[in-house]
């Protein structure tokens, strides 16, 4: 990514002070419920910053455009994420383990996106924003890597590689399983969550 698309999806600054935290907190809170409410698309910067409070000018302060607000919200996103996901990794203590983990790392994905519409339309803005897309596969590999690294030492050496190349790709499909999941009826949503976990358990299985 050039240095000039990176500035544009970057925040200005890091807030130090509890004012600016609540005041970036605020702008961060409104996008999401307008994104909720009426889509990414239509929601504009001027219209964050009317509603969250404060002037246009206050927004541009903390965001230089729509891009940097959707890439902290994300970071917030991947962040309870991560979190999520290691206190399900952590339950696993030996091999037998790994796959009702996965079952239910799956399981916290769905829900999570299932519940919150806000989630799905940013998710599907960051897949569509060429200068967020990165943000996305980065954030599959440090995932994926959480899982590799707690369970590699309970495989064989040979196998290891293999295993965080076949984690990566489980990780990195789930989102659009999900998307996909969600755009059909309940019934045909169901199948396709669960066909994809027979997916994850037979490419999982020749590792278990």
């Amino acid at each position: 990514m050039t240095q000039a698309r990176r500035a544009a999806t970057e925040p200005r600054r890091r807030p130090k002070q509890e004012r600016s935290r609540e005041r970036i907190d605020a702008i961060l809170a409104t996008t999401m419920r307008l994104i909720g409410e009426k889509g990414i698309d239509a929601v504009t910067m001027k219209e964050v910053g009317a509603l969250a409070g404060g002037p246009i000018a206050t927004v541009y302060h903390y965001f230089p455009s729509k891009s940097a607000i959707l890439a902290m919200l994300y970071e917030r996103f991947s962040e309870e994420s991560r979190a999520r996901f290691g206190a399900i990794i952590a339950g696993i203590h030996g091999l037998g383990d790994v796959m009702a983990a996965a079952d239910r790392m799956l399981d916290d994905y769905y829900a999570r996106v299932a519940a919150d519409p806000a989630i799905q339309d940013l998710q599907n803005a960051i897949q569509a924003d060429k200068a967020l897309q990165h943000l996305d596969i980065a954030e599959t590999r440090y995932q994926a890597k959480m899982l590799c690294d707690h369970v590699a030492p309970m495989l064989k050496l040979e196998q290891r590689e293999a295993f965080g190349r076949v984690v990566f790709l489980i990780f990195q499909l789930a989102g659009g399983v999900v998307r996909l999941a969600l755009t059909q009826d309940k019934e045909e949503g169901r199948r396709t969550i669960e066909d994809y976990r027979s997916i994850i358990h037979t490419q999982l299985r020749q590792f278990l």
